[in-house]
């Protein structure tokens, strides 16, 4: 794979790129406050070059998400649409609901991605005909091992696990939590079905690409669409799948990986983590700035 190309702004190539889909957490926010330098860049380039499509892992729908961005003092001056993992999810749950009930795995902060569905839900495992996971009931305090004799369970009825959200940890302030993706990896391992519909999957980007085209009022080209994220698994192999160019946020939840000892971007690490993965990224950054 080539080395990725080292930017110290998104100035720099924001003319090769009519769109941008730009993750948000790790990138913008850390979910304790936002990141000035990312917001200024996304507003630049909604400003001078096309629409910015945030496209998230967030299970929460749409408009809660933009609520909490804005808690967090990101605005709408600064995006065009906002696509979260928890929009893409609610077809499949609309799909599953007619089984029966869903074991509701996940705290109750993101109880709003049942908004508006005929889904009855559950808190016992062996009454569940699928099961519907959001995140850790505790992501603050919670360990994998504490599931694995339920799920070890529910993989033995083989119940679906719908994980509204791919990613295994973010990082919250100065800490890493672990996220739904983590455990539907676990599931996995028992030998339950998962299915997911936010990146690096499909579903998520074909929802991007739909709302590239209603903004602009034509059809998409992928040549012409930037993608951004901190994430390997997701974001990174997200783009990749897609076949979109990808700045590469390097020094968030891999900086251990991508950095040396002072902190700075070490292009031999990076490689290496990209390798591993069979990844490529067009250009990398250590975060998001003009």
């Amino acid at each position: 794979m080539p080395h990725p190309e080292l930017l110290t702004g998104l100035s720099g190539v924001a003319d090769r790129y009519d769109a941008l889909f730009c993750d948000i957490w790790g990138v913008l926010h850390n979910g304790r406050q936002h990141f000035p330098p990312a917001y200024d860049a996304i507003r630049r380039f909604r400003e001078t070059r096309g629409p910015v499509i945030l496209i998230s892992n967030s299970p929460r729908p749409r408009d809660s998400l933009i609520e909490q961005l804005a808690s967090l003092g990101i605005h709408d001056d600064g995006f065009s649409e906002v696509i979260s993992s928890g929009d893409a999810t609610r077809a499949y749950l609309r799909k599953f609901a007619a089984e029966g009930p869903a074991w509701k795995l996940g705290p109750e902060r993101d109880n709003v991605i049942y908004d508006g569905i005929d889904i009855a839900l559950t808190t016992r495992p062996e009454e569940a005909a699928f099961i519907s996971c959001t995140g850790l009931f505790d992501d603050e305090n919670d360990t994998l091992e504490q599931y694995t004799h339920a799920l070890s369970r529910a993989a033995e009825r083989k119940l679906v696990m719908i994980c509204a959200n791919p990613d295994k940890v973010v990082q919250r302030g100065d800490k890493i939590i672990l996220c739904a993706g983590s455990l539907a990896d676990l599931y996995a391992s028992l030998g339950g079905p998962v299915i997911m519909a936010g990146k690096p999957y499909a579903p998520i980007y074909d929802l991007c690409y739909a709302a590239c085209e209603r903004l602009t009022g034509k059809p998409h080209d992928k040549r012409r669409i930037l993608a951004v994220g901190d994430g390997l698994p997701t974001d990174v192999l997200g783009a990749n799948g897609q076949g979109l160019d990808l700045l590469f946020i390097a020094a968030g939840i891999h900086a251990l990986e991508a950095t040396d000892e002072t902190g700075k971007l070490d292009p031999l690490r990076l490689k290496a983590l990209l390798d591993v993965q069979t990844a490529e990224a067009r250009y990398v950054a250590d975060a998001l700035r003009w």
